[in-house]
């Protein structure tokens, strides 16, 4: 495990993905599932909304952090929950992070499903990983359990 939690920054051209990405899922285009994440900043207060793939792994629904420890993270952790936006769908959730000995699964079949886009976030682990090596990549990559209210 790190000393300090493991964040990946954005670059240029991936800032303006991310808000061309979340623009669509505004306005009701989801790219292969993706919608965009509106969760309460832990200092300012204010809706700070992302881009993200939510997965669902044997009946559960998660969001998995593949660039680590970031500012979305942060802030779910703080607010215990958020929402999800796909056009006019707004799904109100709360979210619970799930410990390191329970995300190998829900890592390998986000990978299954999402290793194209973020392969390169996991420093060479893949679906095709051995549980271990999964497992050692897990403190990397916070994983929360989301559950519906609205």
């Amino acid at each position: 495990m790190s000393s300090s939690p493991r964040y990946i920054k954005v670059n240029a051209l991936e800032t303006r993905m991310h808000k061309f990405v979340a623009w669509l899922a505004r306005r009701g285009v989801s790219m292969l599932g993706s919608a965009e994440l509106s969760v309460r900043g832990r200092k300012s207060g204010t809706m700070q909304r992302v881009p993200v793939n939510p997965f669902t792994h044997d009946g559960g629904q998660y969001l998995v952090s593949a660039r680590g420890h970031s500012q979305w993270v942060r802030n779910m952790r703080a607010a215990g929950g958020g929402e999800l936006r796909v056009g006019r769908t707004v799904r109100g959730f709360t979210a619970v992070e799930i410990p390191d000995d329970e995300k190998p699964a829900v890592l390998r079949g986000y990978l299954e499903r999402w290793g194209w886009e973020v392969g390169r976030f996991f420093q060479g682990v893949t679906a095709k990983s051995s549980d271990a090596e999964i497992l050692a990549a897990a403190p990397d990559h916070p994983v929360f359990r989301i559950t519906v209210t609205k």
